[in-house]
């Protein structure tokens, strides 16, 4: 129980904390954005972000991903994630291509996934947490409007217990894994807010 109320305080604190960055940071940027990206709501997974340039070729992009969804049966994909990046834009801030470097922190509990043999008769509870590079390439639709698409590779640490079923208390097993590969997809649409 304690560690589950520490868990809450410690989400709580981390939204605080980026509210308050984004509210003290964004008053004196000329270019501030809030995007989804529609390949996370591809999957009913709302999220939400903010981008917001820091100098004339320099992005800091907050965004993050709070799924809660459970479907029908035994299948889960519930999850939040957040995943901070620093983007190096090759032209100017919101035109063309970009690189960057990005962060990500969250926490799963997949499972009962029907077309998924790992994940047909177990669910996965447990933190993730690293770091990746990225490129991407950014479209502007109209005044206010823009579209970019993003591909990210890099490292993320998983910690994660195997449970029998979604609400399921009794330990499986537990894992500790290292995965390098692919860390961020997006396909973004954006609204410049200024």
């Amino acid at each position: 129980m304690k560690k589950h109320a520490s868990h809450h305080i410690t989400t709580w604190v981390g939204i605080g904390l980026l509210l308050l960055l984004t509210v003290t940071t964004t008053q004196a940027q000329r270019h501030v954005a809030i995007k989804t990206n529609l390949l996370h709501a591809a999957t009913a997974t709302p999220n939400f972000g903010i981008e917001f340039a820091v100098h004339p070729r320099l992005t800091v992009d907050l965004w993050g991903a709070y799924n809660l969804v459970d479907f029908k049966g035994n299948t889960s994909l519930r999850h939040y994630l957040f995943q901070p990046e620093l983007r190096y834009w090759f032209c100017r801030t919101f035109e063309g291509h970009f690189a960057g470097v990005h962060a990500l922190v969250g926490r799963f509990d997949i499972g009962g996934v029907s077309f998924i043999k790992s994940l047909k008769n177990y669910h996965y509870r447990g933190p993730l947490f690293g770091a990746g590079v990225t490129y991407g390439y950014h479209w502007v639709v109209g005044k206010r409007w823009g579209v970019e698409a993003a591909f990210g590779l890099g490292y993320i640490r998983l910690r994660y217990d195997k449970y029998q079923c979604s609400g399921c208390a009794d330990i499986k097993a537990r894992y500790k894994r290292d995965y390098f590969g692919p860390t961020k997809a997006a396909v973004t649409l954006m609204f410049f807010i200024n």
